[in-house]
């Protein structure tokens, strides 16, 4: 008598790697100006539009969360900005090709101290101020809607 075969199983796929990234960026403010404005920045979607989000970007190693914040927004927005306060951390998961990333991104309220926008950074297609009421529907995402939110009550507070 034929002995019964297990039925097919398909390889199992091959589990990626995870890599924990880590980011700091935030809302730099001109508080001098009436309204109130912020600088943000625009990049490219994969479809070719334009998304406005917060400055941001990798902690480079040896530098504090702070600090990183601090040189993303220059960086990204030609602003100089002191830190006044924390917004709060975005974290999500992506997929790349040969990665599952959970990305950390901590979030600070700036303040603008120097500088003059700038679209230098090669990542960056568009920088602009805007006020915080246009920003509340110009940012593309939640999460960062959601910090502006924190953002306005703590301007409240420390004025």
């Amino acid at each position: 008598m034929p002995v019964p075969r297990p039925p097919h199983r398909q390889p199992s796929p091959r589990r990626l790697p995870r890599v924990d990234e880590f980011s700091a960026g935030g809302l730099v403010v001109d508080r001098r100006a009436e309204p109130l404005r912020a600088a943000v920045i625009a990049r490219h979607d994969r479809n070719g539009g334009l998304v406005w989000s917060l400055p941001k970007g990798h902690v480079e190693a040896g530098e504090t969360v702070e600090q990183a914040a601090i040189r993303e927004v220059a960086e990204e927005t030609g602003i100089t900005g002191r830190i006044l306060g924390e917004l709060g951390t975005i974290d999500f998961w992506f997929v790349a090709p040969d990665r599952r990333v959970h990305k950390t991104v901590h979030h600070f309220l700036l303040e603008a101290v120097d500088g003059e926008l700038s679209d230098e950074d090669v990542e960056v297609v568009e920088v602009a101020w805007m006020t915080l009421d246009e920003l509340a529907t110009r940012l593309a995402y939640p999460d960062e809607r959601a910090l502006l939110v924190k953002a306005r009550e703590q301007l409240a507070q420390s004025a």
